[in-house]
């Protein structure tokens, strides 16, 4: 790069180019790009940065890319938002990592903030009210997918059979609290990796870099960069800053509209959600749906299906099917409020409480995790989690699919267990075949997930109007 084409992006962007020679507006147009393309969830959103970032413009070497996948998984949060954050950071420092996660979340924030306005308006036409029945069919086979994808890379062994299996007993049978079952997880893993057990080593998270990029051989090359070195002092201001962004607004809503209130109900949830979010949306998805439903009331059970095909069917992280929770959780309870306006500033606060932590995970761990990379005992942490988070999701779709299959549920209990069972003869034949459909379309026919949304949502509406919905 030419001295003077140096200074014109130094004139322009307030900056000098970075060593690397990237410049913050390639980097952020590149940004752009990778938000509009990230759909499928995140084995597909981590696919089209790989694809770009590693293979097309060869910005960051394979096993480094791995390597920082590897702590985004180690982490509450969404796995695939938190790595653009940390790959966005190393390229250009603080603001790197907030355009990069904020790019991620935006496109889709603002796609489901529309589909709910429909839904909180039009949820009970006839056309939406089929096209929501459809999509509830789809996501089924989707999350079924989920498990079998992460079982068939995570589930290497029986020790790791045993950990997914332990993980969705502990769910379904015996309502362990989620993150009691992550933690155990990770413990489990990390004491295995510390004793060099063979079960927990060379398991974990998405495997060796198989080759491709070499570090040295990319922009960034094979050092850590100065900015990317542990501080204490950085350490600390970042901590403060971005723990008054994210806890600011939450004591102000207790302080000021009292602990019941639905705004200060919904910031201090998912404030504890942005703190036991491991292993991605679907790990947490089936405990956010039972407390929305059962503990708070924002939602029917169905309604939370309605939600997770709003996020499949738009870019964006899965986890942003909170936003929906949110806002109809609100719009049900406005307070003073016109219904539409809470629910816009519930919509808003829950996606704030939900990812402004993300940053603070990144901007204050990263540097640490750079200078630790290829530790035995993490990784095999990330193996145990892994392997439980397979556990986690198939609850998470038996959970579902007993809501949508059947209308109605009664507990049974005994030794400790409580189980919801259906009740047979509320069961809907319709949605049971659709279902069936939709995952025959995924397994048998390898349809893509946008294909499956579309014709199941297609079929969802005809069913409607035919009247079998």
């Amino acid at each position: 790069m030419t001295k003077a084409s140096t200074t014109n992006d130094a004139r322009n962007l307030g900056g000098a180019t970075p060593a690397h020679g990237i410049t913050f507006r390639e980097a952020l147009w590149v940004w752009v790009r990778v938000a509009a393309l990230s759909f499928g969830g995140p084995a597909g959103q981590i696919a089209v940065m790989h694809r770009i970032l590693v293979d097309e413009k060869k910005w960051i070497g394979e096993a480094r890319f791995l390597h920082a996948l590897n702590y985004c998984m180690l982490l509450p949060g969404p796995e695939a938002q938190q790595l653009a954050v940390y790959i966005g950071w190393l390229l250009h420092r603080v603001r790197g990592g907030l355009v990069a996660g904020t790019l991620f979340v935006l496109p889709g924030f603002v796609a489901i903030l529309a589909l709910s306005y429909v839904y909180a308006l039009f949820g009970n036409v006839g056309v939406v009210s089929g096209l929501f029945f459809g999509l509830k069919a789809a996501v089924l086979a989707i999350v079924l997918q989920a498990v079998v994808r992460v079982g068939s890379r995570a589930l290497r062994n029986r020790v790791m059979v045993g950990l997914a299996a332990a993980a969705f007993a502990a769910l379904f049978l015996f309502k362990v609290p989620f993150p009691a079952v992550v933690l155990a997880a990770l413990a489990i893993g990390f004491v295995g990796g510390r004793a060099g057990l063979p079960a927990f080593l060379g398991a974990g998270g998405q495997g060796g870099s198989g080759g491709g990029l070499a570090d040295a051989e990319s922009a960034l090359g094979d050092v850590v960069p100065e900015h990317a070195r542990p501080s204490i002092g950085w350490s600390l201001r970042i901590s403060v800053i971005f723990l008054l962004l994210w806890l600011g607004p939450v004591v102000a809503l207790l302080m000021t509209l009292g602990p019941q209130h639905v705004f200060s109900n919904i910031a201090t949830f998912f404030s504890k959600m942005a703190v036991v979010t491991f292993g991605g949306a679907y790990a947490v998805l089936a405990y956010v749906a039972q407390q929305a439903v059962e503990g708070y009331g924002w939602l029917a059970p169905g309604e939370m299906l309605d939600g997770l095909g709003m996020a499949e069917t738009t870019p964006g992280p899965l986890i942003q099917v909170v936003q929906f929770v949110g806002f109809m959780g609100a719009f049900r309870d406005p307070g003073g409020l016109d219904p539409l306006v809470a629910a816009t500033l519930a919509a808003v606060l829950t996606t704030w409480v939900t990812f402004v932590p993300c940053f603070l995970w990144i901007f204050l761990g990263a540097p640490f995790a750079e200078t630790i990379r290829g530790n035995r005992a993490l990784s095999a942490a990330l193996a145990a989690i892994t392997a439980a988070v397979v556990g986690v999701i198939l609850n998470l779709a038996v959970w579902f699919a007993l809501h949508v299959w059947f209308a109605e549920m009664r507990v049974v209990g005994g030794f400790g267990m409580r189980v919801e069972v259906p009740v047979w003869a509320s069961a809907s034949p319709t949605a049971i075949l659709l279902t069936a459909a939709a995952i025959m379309a995924v397994f048998r026919l390898k349809l893509g997930m946008l294909p499956v949304l579309a014709i199941c949502s297609a079929a969802g509406i005809l069913i409607h109007w035919a009247g079998g919905g």
